[in-house]
């Protein structure tokens, strides 16, 4: 069985109840935010869930000197600003003394100019998230921490952090199939990625493909090789002509709710759950392997308010930065101890199967190949050059 399956297979056993002492009393936290209170009210959670926070909030004393000392604290990320005041709240509360000033960036101006900064010896923030492409850049620059000391570092599954330290995964990402309830039937959904090829109802242009091959091709190359994405790529093309769509992956959701075509790959498990909760006819199915990925988070080395990100990186790894992630925008935790049904939206079709994730070195090694064969496919099926 693969690795991921059984990691996946042995979290869902292991992680059904808070572990208890030898008293069977739960070892709640003694204090908690006002804020991460109405968290866990809010979505229904016990206080049993953050079991062993005490010791995950513990730092040492001379990073809260030091923050103390920087005041304010520097983020460049991708989230909403509505969602980092969700998100951020418990931190400020923990920590009031630190003025987080939050930049909202595109992966040009938060990964590409930062580093172009840095190497011209002028650092731009403290904290950056969504490194991706970009992250060898970073290295041979020499240009992030080694986060290792963190205390909550080990809170990371494998191959959800570097192994130098240099980035830390901050939520699981998962790129499958979102499809229309009221045209699909639940049994109809494909249970492995062949399923497509063989199934005639996806045909006609019921299927719908976005132009990001790298979010979920990226990782059954890296599952099943080469000749077999090469085939099963090809026949997707010129056998089951999907429709090539132009559009971003939330703008094809909007069109599955209102029906333009039955189901759209590639689609995130977050973003389809909310459009459920905003009562659109859609749900979300994994094929297997599924293709799992993390958003990398990183300190800019030589940070000016390194306290301030040493506590931020390790508070947002502990199990209360990761409910308030997955409480602002519904993204799954990475926390080993927070790998659980209820924190992962359509966890039923991704617990238990084998999972595949992307990292930096796949992009590097496989991902030119990748667009070279798509790009190729793509344009002959009709879409236009990225």
């Amino acid at each position: 069985m693969h690795k991921r399956k059984l990691f996946f297979l042995a979290l869902g056993i292991s992680l059904v109840s808070a572990i208890l002492p030898s008293d069977g009393r739960a070892q709640l936290p003694t204090s908690l935010p006002k804020s991460t209170q109405q968290m866990l009210k809010e979505l229904k959670l016990d206080p049993s869930i953050l079991q062993g926070l005490d010791k995950e909030t513990a730092v040492p004393k001379a990073w809260t000197d030091g923050a103390k000392k920087e005041g304010k604290l520097r983020i460049f990320s991708t989230w909403d600003p509505p969602q980092t005041e969700k998100m951020f709240t418990p931190f400020k509360e923990r920590y009031p003394f630190i003025a987080i000033e939050y930049s909202r960036a595109s992966h040009e101006d938060r990964a590409v100019k930062t580093i172009v900064a840095f190497k011209n010896k002028r650092s731009v923030t403290d904290v950056l998230t969504g490194i991706g492409g970009s992250f060898f850049m970073y290295k041979e620059a020499g240009a992030l921490e080694d986060m290792r000391h963190l205390p909550n570092w080990k809170n990371n599954p494998p191959d959800t952090s570097d192994p130098e330290g240099l980035w830390a995964g901050m939520h699981m990402r998962y790129w499958c199939m979102a499809y229309n309830t009221k045209l699909v039937k639940k049994e109809e959904v494909p249970k492995k990625w062949e399923d497509f090829l063989t199934n005639p109802r996806w045909r006609g242009g019921n299927l719908a493909l976005g132009n990001r091959p790298q979010l979920w091709a990226l990782q059954l190359w890296k599952a099943r090789g080469e000749k077999w994405l090469r085939d099963f790529l090809g026949r997707l093309f010129s056998e089951v002509k999907p429709q090539i769509r132009k559009e971003g992956m939330n703008a094809m959701l909007e069109l599955l709710v209102a029906g333009e075509f039955h189901a759209t790959v590639p689609s995130a498990e977050y973003r389809t759950y909310q459009k459920v909760l905003q009562g659109g006819p859609v749900s979300y199915a994994c094929p297997e392997p599924v293709p799992a990925a993390v958003s990398e988070m990183g300190i800019l080395k030589g940070a000016p308010n390194i306290n301030g990100a040493f506590l931020f990186v390790n508070w947002f790894l502990s199990k209360e930065g990761q409910l308030a992630q997955y409480y602002a925008d519904y993204a799954p935790p990475v926390h080993k101890g927070m790998q659980r049904k209820e924190l992962v939206p359509f966890g039923d079709q991704i617990f238990g199967k084998e999972t595949v994730f992307r990292d930096p070195a796949i992009e590097i090694e496989i991902q030119p190949k990748l667009l070279e064969l798509w790009d190729e496919l793509w344009l002959r099926g009709g879409g236009k050059k990225r």
